[in-house]
């Protein structure tokens, strides 16, 4: 299936690539940081704030994951905007709830290079947070990533390729894959 004649099928991109980690994995990792986050919180209320799209997946498993009560929000930027690499940032959805002295969680699926994920935790400082954790699904090994930006929990290392599936998409598709997977060299 292809969604315009231009942009490649995502059946097309799945015979081109390499099954990374399979759904049952990423369970098991999610569960892990879920444990690891609670201890981190230690009983205080905080803000999950996920990045659309592409934490949904991930951002909701980790939410059942952790048992610390938690005030839920989302925020929307991107850079990719439907491209396999990324340019300006574009914010959509700014959070709605306050985020003056309360400790934010700031879930997104994946660290690549860092430039929206920095943006989205230096926005959170600015509006107060007392402070900002950051949780992602996966980190891509590579020394692109620019300075200031790190996870504090983490799941997966990916090799510094392009991968999509569970959350992260192929040109738009692909985000509700239950593994992740990287295009061949």
């Amino acid at each position: 299936m292809t969604t315009t004649s231009s942009v490649p099928a995502l059946a097309q991109a799945l015979t081109r690539s390499e099954l990374l980690f399979k759904r049952e994995d990423l369970e098991t990792v999610i569960a892990h940081i879920g444990r690891a986050v609670d201890a981190a919180l230690d009983g205080e209320r905080a803000v999950f704030l996920t990045v659309m799209n592409g934490a949904l997946m991930f951002g909701a498993q980790l939410a059942l994951a952790i048992r610390t009560d938690l005030e839920f929000d989302y925020v929307h930027a991107t850079r990719y905007r439907g491209a396999t690499s990324g340019k300006d940032l574009h914010w959509l959805r700014e959070p709605s709830v306050s985020l003056q002295g309360r400790v934010v969680l700031l879930v997104d699926d994946i660290l690549d290079e860092g430039h929206t994920l920095k943006a989205v935790r230096d926005d959170c400082l600015r509006r107060g947070a007392k402070r900002v954790l950051v949780a992602t699904l996966c980190r891509k090994l590579h020394d692109r990533c620019v300075e200031g930006i790190q996870s504090d929990f983490n799941g997966v290392e990916l090799p510094d390729r392009y991968v999509f599936g569970y959350g992260m998409d192929y040109y738009e598709q692909g985000r509700n894959l239950p593994a992740i997977y990287a295009l061949k060299e």
